[in-house]
């Protein structure tokens, strides 16, 4: 079992409060993001990305450029201007209702009018931002522990990426599932996808699975599984991809999600957890190409090195 602090012990029975209010949170500001850029494929417009601080939205394109930041060291969510105008709200325990005025407030403040789309995303029976006067938990030091568990695995992620020459996205945060993901395309069309997610529209679902993919990620827990996991799926699902072998020990295939799953805790019970995790997403990657029918040698490469370009 690794007690190193880059892979914290982050049970979801002992966050679960703090989570939900995070990932309300994280709509609001990813939001704010979607409203204001040009759609990207995929929704790669929409996402967050991991920083040495927590989570941020890059620079989102406006006459007054700017990004917003969680920032889980100082507990403050920063919007901050190209010309060095700044807004700072603290991140402590309010309703959800309270944070989306506070934080659109702020952004009109700096002369942003960031009209959103009012209720959460990917949620049943979600109820509106500015509705949801229910009490809320945020504990900083749990949202502390996940931003650091983000930061190990968007470094395995990234690693994996490199190791593919075909189109493959960041590694990036979708706010309405709230999952660290990166995704592989084999670069051919994929059947029209059957929409039916929850407080999404049809029309972004079917844009998203444009394509085929083999796309894995992180989940804290919640959305069908109990804990914190990893997980990786095939959209179109080759025949015979639920019965493929994959690694390392834990991993198995859940019939209800329809992906191969690793619990947290499997890779971080492991004497190299980053290896452990780089295993799963190499085989089930394998599994998906394999029973696919990709075309591998076109699309793969040696996993990058640093300083060292990659050999022609």
């Amino acid at each position: 079992m690794s007690d190193a602090p880059e892979w914290p012990s982050i049970p979801y029975s002992q966050w679960r409060g703090t989570c939900e209010t995070l990932h309300l949170w994280a709509q609001i500001v990813g939001k704010a993001r979607l409203a204001l850029t040009p759609w990207m494929n995929h929704s790669w417009h929409a996402t967050l990305y991991v920083t040495p601080r927590g989570l941020t939205t890059g620079v989102i394109p406006h006459e007054r450029a700017f990004a917003i930041d969680f920032d889980f060291l100082d507990q403050a969510l920063l919007i901050e201007a190209v010309d060095g105008a700044q807004r700072r709200l603290p991140l402590s325990a309010r309703t959800i209702a309270e944070f989306h005025s506070a934080a659109l407030g702020a952004l009109a403040e700096l002369g942003v009018a960031a009209r959103i789309h009012g209720s959460p995303s990917e949620i049943a029976d979600a109820v509106p931002f500015a509705e949801d006067h229910a009490p809320r938990e945020y504990d900083g030091a749990a949202a502390q522990r996940y931003w650091r568990a983000l930061v190990s695995v968007d470094k395995v992620f990234k690693q994996f990426r490199t190791g593919y020459l075909g189109k493959a996205s960041p590694s990036h945060l979708f706010w309405g599932s709230f999952d660290l993901a990166v995704t592989r395309f084999s670069g051919r069309h994929a059947p029209l996808h059957p929409g039916g997610v929850p407080n999404l529209p049809d029309a972004v679902a079917q844009e998203a699975y444009s394509h085929e993919v083999s796309s894995a990620g992180f989940w804290p827990g919640g959305g069908g599984m109990d804990d914190a996991a990893f997980y990786s799926y095939a959209y179109p699902e080759p025949e015979g991809f639920r019965e493929a072998p994959v690694t390392p020990a834990g991993a198995f295939y859940h019939g209800e999600l329809r992906e191969f799953v690793l619990p947290y805790e499997a890779a971080r019970a492991a004497a190299d957890p980053e290896l452990a995790l780089l295993e799963f997403l190499e085989s089930t990657y394998l599994a998906a190409a394999d029973l696919g029918g990709w075309d591998r040698e076109e699309l793969e490469c040696a996993p990058g090195r640093p300083r060292v370009p990659r050999a022609i």
